[in-house]
């Protein structure tokens, strides 16, 4: 693992508030492993506002989402799988350094590594996702291509709570965004037409959970709620 702290990186005990439960900005953790377009949408949404981006972790040292959080002035941290004996004692690891942080929720922007138990069980309804399809349709790797396959046309983005049930894109649905693109071929071409939608929902979501507005339905845990504004 590498890392690079800011000089006034807090320490923890290893327990964290609930999102939304206290008044201060919601204190948030990202996972990324490419670009980190998303992660500049969290930056410039809702960074210093309703909540502020603490802690950047990546797969890959080359993750460009990397520099954009050490632009910010944001730690940083490389969990390369290499340099762990399995995935469950790199994902561990990562849980270790965001609660060291104080990590409230844990926002996977383009985290392309499926996380393990030792890490999802530490977050419990603190871990949401950005997925290009609308779920339940096209959950996994390849949404795009499965929806073009599908001939689908209308595609959408769906951000979702990640649970620790063994699943794939099957937590419960936070907000969701469509384009309809009838003669789509191109995934890039979704991809990037799905990007504003993608960079518009991750910001309102976390905006959302941090002021304490969204819960599960008593009735049906699968649904999520989504409080009015007062």
């Amino acid at each position: 693992m590498s890392v690079a702290e800011p000089d006034d990186a807090p320490g923890s005990s290893g327990a964290h508030d609930a999102p939304g439960s206290s008044g201060a900005p919601l204190r948030v953790g990202v996972l990324a492993s490419g670009d980190g377009t998303n992660l500049q949408a969290l930056l410039d949404g809702v960074h210093g506002r309703e909540a502020v981006v603490v802690a950047v972790a990546a797969d890959k040292p080359t993750a460009g989402a990397l520099q954009r959080a050490r632009d910010a002035g944001i730690a940083t941290a490389v969990f390369a799988l290499a340099d762990y004996p399995d995935r469950a004692a790199r994902d561990g690891a990562i849980a270790d350094w965001l609660l060291g942080h104080d990590v409230q929720l844990v926002v996977l922007a383009g985290y392309m590594a499926l996380l393990t138990s030792p890490f999802l069980s530490r977050f419990p309804d603190a871990i949401v996702n950005v997925h290009p399809s609308l779920l339940p349709a096209f959950p996994g790797v390849r949404a795009i291509e499965q929806a073009i396959d599908y001939g689908v046309k209308i595609f959408g983005v769906t951000i979702h709570l990640v649970l620790d049930d063994g699943g794939v894109d099957t937590g419960p649905v936070i907000v969701q965004g469509a384009v309809e693109l009838p003669g789509a071929v191109d995934p890039r071409a979704v991809h990037e037409a799905l990007r504003p939608v993608e960079h518009a929902l991750l910001p309102e979501a976390v905006r959302l959970i941090a002021r304490g507005a969204v819960s599960r339905d008593p009735g049906n845990p699968r649904r999520i709620v989504v409080a009015p504004e007062r």
